[in-house]
């Protein structure tokens, strides 16, 4: 029954009979729910279904002593989530492991039992759906984290097990009146951020719908209870209204000779009290509570109905929306458009086929369960599978940062832009170039440096709009800046910036870890080179790391110390240090391994200090630093001797004060000075006193060291209106 780009596992052994001896416990074969749900069986084969009957078995006795919170048997909960999976005409597998889906986190039972009665791909499917409760997490939020990472890459390798974890999410949502409230609401919240997204994500728009309004509830009752009281109101007050406009839609489509089925919805409570919030609107106010579906035999008829509807009733302009030739990214397809019915009520209208009526409902489900939608079906699997690979792509980060890029990636709403070639791309609404460059290739996006939309060259946060051509600029040796996280709006995006900046950083830190370790030894005596290989290998044992490369790494993160380091790699536990420890030489220029402080802004020629910060690599201050007074005192073996490269060739920043009498043109003057002692002005701002006679101007300039600084210092007090200049540090590190 499955889809072939759904793996499903061979049939595996029947269960023996010893496996269930006593037969049922808390379940009744005459069960009332039981008896429905093997009824509901009937597109399986007889063998498949005495699988699933030895499922439930299985199920009933391994949740024998279990009840839930409400007193009920347990069983009573795997046999809904299955009956859902039923309703979706899943394969025998998928509701095998719907009915076992708990006995791994909640039983003895283990996935290698589960493998001798019922085959690999149920225990799989069931081994995806279980929790991580053995593992011992730091906090509930890196818990859920990496719960929901497993769940996701489950599902990247097989889509039935997200399709049990929503039918099990929504009904437990549905049996919550004995959890306690804030646990109630904790679970709400969760499903809304995570579940409900997902299920909207793969089409599942009913699904969807029920878990948004079913949390809803949960999370604020008194106002889900007021708006539902008030479109039971509003359903009467606008009764006639409605029939009005159903029956002239149904007449306007016979006149034309259409075919079609024509019926009213209703929009959800959840939508609607996101509307009024959204758009701090009252319930009244809220004009859109219903629509109108139109479903007819084929796409050309979608078009004439659509031409039809714009005769019958004005429609609103900007308000037409054509998902058929560019459908979402859940394969949702329908033509969209609002008119101005009678007495200027607006009307939304939703226009679409039979087939994408079923995936509108069920979206990736309807592959299973609706064979008319075998086309659709398919093509929707694919623009499934395109975005699990992506999920896959992103694993490397760690949980809770995988969590957020995932999370990023569940939006709501889109924009469509085109590649100068014309191909379409759909992205989260407030994507930006760089989003774009990352869903054309990681290289592309890796090498970009520009972007023109339109044909007109702007900046890279800029935000792309509908039907937007965008062209992006790359150059072979860009590299990503790690200012784009601060705009980028897709999972991918910023995890492929991520990986890129930790992979730079690793390999800067590597450099520098190396060359702190050599110092070290060079401080004890010993020559790099004359160390046996034994004693590296050692080290690296000792360490824990894979390599050497990694022991440096850690070094030059400040993850471990060159000092305890150096004297492991000799073995000895007291050689005497040199009298004059030699300083590291740097260059200020390194990149992420060396940084130099923004508190002092050390430039060349300044007498300079490093400590190695944890994650952060050697950072450098000049050794009158008022920030670092403290530490150097109290913690004297994390500092460091650096000295500057004789000539390191490159600018620098650095804070002065100018303080100047008020007169017409001084800023102009001194900025002149500036430029023409060969320095850039990065950033200018300024103060006035009270009595406005002096105006203090506050500039970051770039030099090539202390003696350009101090030649620019003395162009600017040639100046007759300077009256006092100094450099500046902060106080604090920002």
């Amino acid at each position: 029954m499955a889809s072939p780009s759904v793996p499903t596992s061979p049939p595996g052994p029947s269960p023996s009979p010893s496996a269930n001896p006593e037969g049922f416990c808390a379940l009744s074969p005459d069960d009332p729910a039981y008896r429905v749900f093997i009824d509901s069986l009937d597109y399986l084969t007889p063998e498949e279904v005495e699988r699933v009957k030895a499922a439930v078995r299985f199920s009933d006795k391994a949740h024998e002593h279990q009840t839930r919170l409400s007193g009920e048997a347990y069983i009573t909960h795997p046999l809904s989530v299955a009956g859902a999976i039923v309703e979706w005409h899943m394969d025998a597998d998928a509701i095998c492991a719907a009915l076992l889906h708990d006995v791994l986190e909640d039983t003895g039972v283990t996935k290698a039992e589960l493998v001798e009665h019922f085959g690999q791909g149920v225990a799989d499917l069931v081994d995806g759906l279980s929790k991580l409760d053995k593992i011992e997490f730091a906090s509930h939020q890196e818990a859920q984290a990496e719960n929901f990472r497993k769940m996701l890459l489950a599902m990247a390798r097989d889509l039935r097990v997200v399709l049990i974890k929503l039918a099990d999410r929504h009904h437990n949502l549905q049996t919550m009146a004995a959890v306690r409230p804030d646990k109630r609401r904790r679970i709400a919240r969760e499903t809304l951020e995570i579940y409900a997204p997902i299920a909207n994500r793969l089409g599942l728009n009913k699904m969807f719908r029920e878990l948004q309004d079913t949390s809803f509830r949960l999370i604020h009752p008194m106002r889900a209870q007021v708006l539902a009281k008030a479109m039971q109101a509003a359903r009467g007050n606008r009764k006639e209204l409605l029939s009005r406009i159903l029956e002239s839609i149904r007449a306007k489509m016979d006149e034309v000779g259409i075919l079609a089925q024509v019926f009213g919805r209703e929009k959800s409570l959840y939508s609607i009290y996101s509307k009024m919030e959204e758009k701090q609107l009252s319930f009244s106010q809220v004009l859109d509570i219903y629509g109108f579906r139109v479903v007819v035999k084929d796409i050309p008829t979608c078009y004439l109905a659509l031409g039809a509807l714009h005769a019958l009733y004005k429609p609103v302009p900007g308000k037409f929306k054509d998902y058929i030739a560019i459908p979402k990214a859940n394969g949702y397809q329908s033509l969209h458009t609002t008119l101005i019915g009678p007495y200027g009520t607006p009307v939304e209208v939703q226009i679409r086929t039979e087939a994408m009526h079923h995936v509108a409902q069920e979206g990736v489900a309807a592959h299973w369960l609706y064979k008319d939608a075998e086309h659709s079906g398919a093509d929707l699997q694919i623009r499934t599978h395109k975005w699990l690979q992506s999920l896959l792509e992103m694993q490397g980060a760690d949980s809770s940062e995988f969590f957020e890029n995932v999370k990023i990636d569940l939006f709501p709403d889109e924009v469509y832009v085109f590649t100068p070639k014309g191909k379409i791309l759909a992205l989260p609404q407030g994507a930006t170039p760089v989003d774009m460059a990352y869903a054309i290739h990681t290289d592309v996006g890796n090498c970009c440096i520009a972007a023109r939309i339109n044909h007109e060259l702007v900046p890279l946060r800029t935000e792309l709009k509908n039907g937007d051509v965008v062209e992006i600029v790359t150059a072979a040796h860009a590299n990503p800046n790690p200012a784009w996280l601060a705009y980028v709006k897709t999972g991918r995006a910023r995890s492929k910036i991520r990986h890129f900046l930790r992979t730079v950083q690793n390999e800067e830190s590597a450099a520098l870890g190396e060359r702190l370790l050599n110092q070290e030894l060079h401080n004890l005596g010993v020559q790099p080179a004359e160390i046996p290989a034994a004693a590296w290998e050692r080290l690296v044992k000792a360490s824990g790391n894979r390599s050497i490369k990694d022991v440096f790494t850690d070094i030059g993160l400040g993850k471990r110390l060159a000092a305890v380091a150096a004297r492991r790699l000799l073995a000895e536990d007291a050689i005497p240090i040199a009298a004059t420890p030699g300083s590291l030489t740097i260059r200020g220029t390194e990149g992420m391994a060396i940084q130099l402080a923004k508190c002092c802004q050390p430039i060349p020629g300044d007498p300079i200090i490093g400590s190695i910060k944890k994650g952060q690599g050697l950072v450098v201050h000049t050794h009158d630093c008022p920030v670092i007074r403290k530490s150097r005192s109290h913690e004297p073996h994390k500092w460091i001797d650096v000295e500057w490269e004789p000539s390191p060739g490159a600018l620098f920043e650095v804070r002065i004060d100018v303080e100047v009498k008020n007169a017409r043109g001084v800023l102009a003057q001194v900025a002149t000075a500036i430029s023409d002692s060969g320095s850039n002005i990065e950033h200018v701002s300024m103060e006035g006193d009270p009595e406005r006679l002096f105006t203090r101007l506050h500039f970051t300039i770039q030099v090539g060291g202390r003696s350009h600084l101090a030649q620019v210092m003395r162009n600017l007090r040639l100046i007759p209106h300077v009256v006092r200049i100094h450099r500046t540090r902060l106080e604090m590190e920002p």
